[in-house]
């Protein structure tokens, strides 16, 4: 009745007068452990009315104990007012909660009306009542000044001086009151068992008491123990969840810690793919800007070492030229290579090699440059070495090619010496000097890109550092090892293990190189385009001797232009251009029915084609090597060579006066007359070009392309008309 009062009280009396907030409350999470409005009311109002019950009010309140409790409507407005309220609510709930319809508990994922949710600090998510009221290792740690231990705590600060509270706080101090509570509480419910017995049977009152009383010491003795174990195990769970509560906080550090450092690593990674793509894009931009002028160097080289009117003193320097400039090839192809090798797209090639021919050029290569400096070359090779291996030719060239020369380089006085064994199948390349050696703090970043090493502060030598590095990537990447012992001041030695498997065929020495003046059959038209001039000239200059017509191009737009009318018969079309790339040149001429075979030339092959990039035929790398060059010219054309040595048994050719100048016919007079009007020459050129296709008008076109190139054109109008009179005058 007592507790049926409280809450009435509460309900219809205190909020009416706003003594309690509006709404009710049922979320443990927000309300005081101890409220002092229903507890207070409940406990004064059921002690008063039990006290009447026993008659201490008079046998007429004894009778009437269950309607005394009515006295909680006024003790409750009367603890209310005193309180003013502030025991209802612990915290406020979200505002941000009371516009959404229904929110997921983070422990059990149900979800729930906001009324039934609350924010849990421990778990720094929502939580609804039922997981709230059976978690129990946060100790209401959202409502700190609200549990029973703090307001215990403030009630007794209030009426104890300081010394005795902080007596209490102590281990002794909490033992006391849990004994004496224990104690009291045992000896209340003795009491009122002898008080009732004695009450019921006073005969046995004294028999009882004692009987009472020996239990009651008993039990205080039981409890004391008891007691003092508990504060023992309370005190002991108490520093095992604060440890506890503090290893976890370090773990979330540590935790949020590892986040960060992942997060910048993420970052740091970003920024450093992102610096190496930048890196291999300048590489790959820096290397097409070196082949241009590279390619016109070593081409000309090319053709200056064919020429036999060059007197053979000057012949040597030629030699030196095409060499440099093989030599700078090769550093652009070791800085392509870097790029491929990290983004792993380095293409591996395995072709029959002559290593005996290999080696031969590696030492004759060398020797000069050893002998120049004053040192000596020593090589030695297996006698189990056989005559043809199989790799990738190009890769091996570039691992010995970055040894040899780091060797002569770092030597001022003494010995080279390059050792070939072989044993099955895998061979050993040592490489040995004496020179300034490698001291021993570097030998473990002497394959770092760009480490030159201490020696090369006291006496700078020329290069980028990246011969090693280049070294290494590539004898890994053909599947080797390689392995260095150096000594400071005594010299290096490095040793490259390879596999190359023999090929057991018998030997074919090359043919000696022949110089080729013409071919059989129609003068056939190539086609160039590239934005360079100087590659235009230098394919002239390569294709012209060879009886070529050529038709050059500076541009995509230029070349759909001049081979309007025109069937080429092959093109050779740089990749890299502005405007229209090469890839779209090529859709453009497939797409108007040019059916001739195309070769792409560029400065990076290993560039991706656009689109309509399928419509090549082959490819062929810049600097452009002249012998390769026509054996493709050779292979797609079906061209039979008519070499030098040749000419003296073939029949001798009618002089050109003697031969007949045939007419082409008055339409293609009448058109030629008309572009040399308009002063077309690449037109004329086309033209002519189409005419050569017919043997009967070789004499014409030759004639012809004498005026063109002199850039004679009106007396090319007056050979025409010559012509033109000629034709009448046989018609007539």
């Amino acid at each position: 009745m007592s507790w049926l009062c409280t809450l009435s009280a509460d309900l219809f009396i205190n909020k009416s007068l706003g003594l309690a907030p509006p709404g009710i409350e049922f979320k443990r999470a927000h309300l005081y452990d101890i409220n002092p409005v229903g507890c207070g009311t409940l406990a004064l109002s059921a002690g008063i009315a039990l006290a009447a019950h026993f008659g201490l009010f008079g046998p007429l309140m004894a009778s009437l104990a269950t309607y005394v409790t009515l006295i909680a409507f006024v003790i409750s407005p009367l603890i209310a007012w005193g309180t003013k309220g502030k025991y209802y609510l612990a915290r406020k709930p979200r505002h941000s909660w009371k516009n959404l319809t229904s929110i997921t508990c983070s422990i059990c994922e149900h979800p729930f009306e906001p009324e039934d949710m609350a924010w849990c600090p421990a778990y720094a998510a929502p939580i609804c009542s039922l997981c709230c009221s059976l978690d129990s290792r946060c100790h209401d740690m959202c409502k700190p000044h609200a549990k029973l231990n703090a307001q215990a705590t403030f009630v007794a600060a209030r009426f104890l001086p300081e010394p005795a509270l902080a007596w209490l706080s102590t281990r002794l101090g909490r033992y006391a009151v849990t004994a004496v509570v224990a104690v009291s509480l045992i000896g209340a419910i003795l009491a009122l068992i002898a008080h009732q017995v004695s009450t019921a049977s006073p005969e046995t009152a004294d028999v009882v008491n004692r009987t009472v009383l020996i239990v009651f010491i008993v039990s205080a003795v039981i409890s004391g123990v008891a007691s003092w174990f508990y504060v023992l195990a309370h005190d002991s769970r108490v520093v095992a969840e604060e440890e506890s509560s503090r290893q976890n906080t370090l773990l979330l550090k540590e935790i949020a810690a590892h986040r960060k450092t992942d997060a910048a690593l993420q970052t740091a990674k970003e920024t450093a793919e992102a610096a190496n793509r930048a890196k291999s894009r300048y590489v790959v931009g820096l290397s097409h800007e070196l082949r241009t002028p590279l390619n016109a160097v070593l081409g000309y080289a090319q053709i200056l070492e064919r020429d036999e009117t060059i007197p053979p003193a000057r012949q040597s320097a030629i030699k030196v030229i095409r060499r440099s400039a093989d030599h700078l090839s090769g550093l652009i192809d070791g800085l392509l290579d870097i790029s491929k090798i990290e983004a792993g797209r380095l293409q591996v090639f395995s072709n029959e090699l002559n290593i005996q021919d290999f080696l031969d050029q590696l030492v004759d290569m060398f020797t000069p440059q050893a002998a120049a400096k004053g040192l000596t070359f020593e090589h030695q090779r297996s006698r189990a070495l056989p005559l043809y291996v199989r790799t990738d030719e190009k890769r091996l060239r570039q691992i010995l090619v970055n040894l040899l020369s780091n060797a002569i380089k770092f030597t001022e006085q003494g010995t080279v010496r390059f050792e070939v064994g072989y044993r099955s199948q895998v061979a050993t390349f040592t490489v040995s000097d004496t020179g300034t050696g490698i001291a021993e703090k570097d030998l473990k970043r002497i394959y770092e890109p760009f480490q030159r090493g201490e020696a090369d502060n006291i006496r700078p030598r020329p290069g980028l550092g990246l011969g090693l590095t280049i070294t290494k990537l590539l004898t890994n990447t053909l599947g080797g090892e390689i392995s260095v012992e150096s000594e400071r001041d005594k010299g290096s030695t490095f040793k490259v293990r390879l596999m190359l498997s023999a090929i057991d065929r018998p030997s074919t020495a090359p043919a000696p190189e022949r110089k080729i003046v013409s071919y059989t059959g129609p003068r056939r038209t190539i086609v160039v385009v590239d934005d360079n001039e100087d590659h235009r000239d230098l394919m002239r200059e390569v294709l012209g001797p060879l009886d070529f017509v050529v038709l050059t191009a500076a541009g995509g737009p230029e070349c759909l232009t001049l081979i309007e009318g025109v069937r080429p018969d092959l093109f050779l079309v740089d990749i890299q251009m502005p405007g229209m790339n090469g890839w779209q040149l090529v859709e453009k001429l497939r797409g108007a029915g040019q059916t001739a075979p195309i070769i792409m030339l560029s400065a990076n092959i290993g560039d991706a084609p656009g689109p309509g990039g399928e419509g090549h035929d082959d490819a062929i790398a810049k600097p452009v090597d002249v012998q390769r060059l026509r054996d493709k010219l050779a292979m797609y054309l079906g061209l039979d060579w008519i070499y030098a040595d040749e000419l003296a048994a073939l029949p001798a050719s009618v002089p050109e006066a003697d031969r007949p100048l045939a007419s082409p016919g008055t339409a293609h007079l009448a058109e030629l007359s008309r572009l040399s009007e308009i002063g077309y020459v690449r037109g004329i050129e086309a033209k002519l070009a189409d005419l050569s296709k017919i043997e009967e008008n070789g004499a014409f076109v030759d004639a012809s392309r004498g005026f063109v190139q002199a850039f004679d054109l009106a007396g090319f109008a007056a050979f025409l008309k010559d012509v033109d009179r000629g034709e009448e005058k046989s018609h007539g």
